[in-house]
């Protein structure tokens, strides 16, 4: 996986640019990282409850931070 991807998921929720999320979410192999933007931006789109939305959105926080925290970077010298 490209954990680049995750930063920049992190960036676009932070920033509110939707737009750019949709792309990561298309373009990323994560499946499961696609899926969570997937129901956050659902959930964002078509407000039917706050609940929903607000749980979407920390699942994918949720799922960002455990994606970085496991993933091994690269050491750059």
């Amino acid at each position: 996986m490209n954990y680049q991807d995750y930063d920049k998921a992190l960036h676009f929720m932070i920033w509110g640019q939707w737009d750019d999320l949709l792309v990561l979410m298309v373009r990323t192999r994560d499946q499961f990282l696609s899926k969570k933007i997937e129901t956050f931006l659902h959930a964002s789109y078509y407000p039917g409850h706050e609940s929903q939305m607000l749980e979407s959105h920390e699942a994918l926080l949720n799922y960002i931070d455990h994606a970085q925290t496991t993933m091994a970077y690269p050491v750059f010298r």
